[in-house]
């Protein structure tokens, strides 16, 4: 099985110089193919017979000049060549409909070398420490000092990546360890399970602002120290920013206030993770076998909102500052970065992750399944109106995404489809239309072709189950 992992690299000036120069190399060759592909793209729809598209390729020697690019001969070809083949395979994603299309990288702070084994090395010297070599045998930066947290076997490659001042090496390996079970063997597991197995070792997570995660039977959320420390960074970042809009553009102390808010923004994203960690791990630690999420759209959840016009036409409020704090406070808490944790840790235990639809879960009794906008009165107050039951508003939340889980691995006819989503398809509970007679021999060949199209790229979908372990 495949296992991640990030260690602190701690490189010598010197070696940041190099190491800032080959990012930037790198960076230019992914931007040069951005900009040769468009080129090739507009000259085949306006010169070129119809059905004519611009070639995709890995080649970068065209763009090596000593006049117009001299640095390009200082960085390793390896490199160069990487960056190519990068931007070619994300390009065939775009094309496969997994990914967006590459777009140019602007020139920041934040930077990244893929090295493959020709440019890299793991010696283990004679005091017993392994250390890194970068660079081949005549263009290198020597030994990359870095802290090993915990054993790895050698990679093939690596990433070599800055953010905010601060170097790190990633890298994937082999643990030797057993791989995963696949999705329809665990909703197969769970669909023999018994309803009180399924009450005992499933457990729902409600994800919200005021209170991060509540599973039904713990709240989790910052601990005090945490949030004093992000109340501290968010003074220190408003005063950067004041400081920041009085100096002149171009100077060296606005390039350093830019540096100082860079890291202030880190620190945050270092508490927001560390928190999403804790919480996988006590989730996962648990004696739930079975997490199941709601399937939150975070990035549709967190648009802004459109501009509204009264009859006349005139531009009318549409409350867009209310809307940014709330867009603010959701992305805060780190939703997605949540369930990816606990998928990957679970995977480890050998616990399954599963997601069901969201919609009106925060409005579903979990007593009677009375739904409606006035069961919940305030944030945190859930009172049913048809049977009186009274809870906390995310404790009722997760109660019910657990029953509907519940609901769909009893059921014989629920399937995964799209992200991981137990969702009733055919069997008995299936929600089925009534038949309105034969179809002709031509209608019934278009909809057996429509459901081809419909139904192939659902089974294509990376599905979110995990496996057991030890039954």
């Amino acid at each position: 099985m495949l296992q991640g992992i990030r260690l602190k690299a701690n490189p010598t000036d010197q070696q940041k110089l190099v190491l800032s120069q080959w990012m930037g190399c790198a960076r230019f060759i992914w931007n040069a193919k951005c900009d040769e592909h468009r080129y090739y793209s507009t000259y085949a729809k306006k010169y070129c017979p119809i059905g004519t598209y611009a070639p995709i390729d890995t080649k970068a020697a065209q763009f090596k000049s000593e006049e117009l690019s001299p640095w390009l001969s200082d960085c390793p070809s390896q490199i160069i060549r990487n960056s190519a083949t990068n931007w070619y395979k994300t390009y065939r994603k775009y094309m496969n409909g997994l990914c967006g299309k590459p777009k140019k990288k602007a020139k920041t702070d934040k930077g990244s070398i893929y090295l493959t084994n020709e440019v890299f090395r793991f010696d283990i010297c004679e005091d017993g420490v392994t250390r890194l070599f970068i660079g081949t045998k005549t263009n290198n930066i020597g030994y990359l000092s870095f802290k090993t947290h915990r054993p790895f076997s050698e990679p093939k490659s690596i990433y070599i990546r800055k953010e905010a001042g601060q170097y790190s090496v990633s890298f994937c390996y082999d643990d030797g360890s057993e791989e995963p079970a696949t999705e329809k063997e665990h909703l197969e597991y769970l669909k023999g399970a018994s309803k009180e197995w399924l009450e005992e070792h499933v457990i729902g997570v409600d994800r919200g602002v005021a209170i991060p995660v509540h599973t039904g039977v713990k709240p989790y959320d910052f601990t005090e120290n945490q949030i004093k420390s992000m109340d501290k960074r968010q003074r220190y970042l408003k005063r950067f920013q004041r400081r920041l809009s009085r100096q002149t553009k171009g100077s060296n102390r606005r390039q350093k206030t830019k540096s100082r808010i860079s890291r202030q923004h880190k620190k945050v994203a270092n508490i927001r993770q560390d928190f999403c960690h804790q919480t996988s791990r006590k989730m996962v630690d648990s004696k739930a076998r079975v997490i199941v999420f709601e399937d939150l759209k975070t990035s549709k959840m967190t648009r802004r909102p459109k501009p509204k016009k009264d009859q006349n036409g005139k531009f009318i409020s549409n409350k867009a500052k209310q809307k940014a704090g709330l867009n603010k406070a959701i992305l805060n808490v780190g939703w997605h970065k949540l369930e990816t944790y606990t998928r990957y840790k679970a995977a480890r235990a050998g616990k399954a992750v599963f997601k069901v639809p969201a919609p009106f879960t925060s409005q579903e009794c979990a007593d009677c399944g009375h739904t409606h906008p006035d069961n919940r009165k305030t944030q945190e107050r859930f009172l049913c109106g048809q049977c009186g039951h009274f809870d906390n508003a995310d404790r009722n939340a997760s109660i019910v995404i657990k029953k509907r889980a519940i609901k769909f691995f009893m059921d014989s006819g629920t399937e995964l489809v799209g992200k991981g989503i137990p969702v009733l398809t055919k069997g008995r509970g299936a929600n089925r239309k009534p038949g309105k007679g034969k179809p002709s021999s031509a209608a019934r060949s278009e909809t057996s072709k429509k459901k081809r199209t419909v139904t192939t790229p659902v089974a294509c979908l990376v599905l979110e189950a995990r496996p057991f372990r030890g039954e």
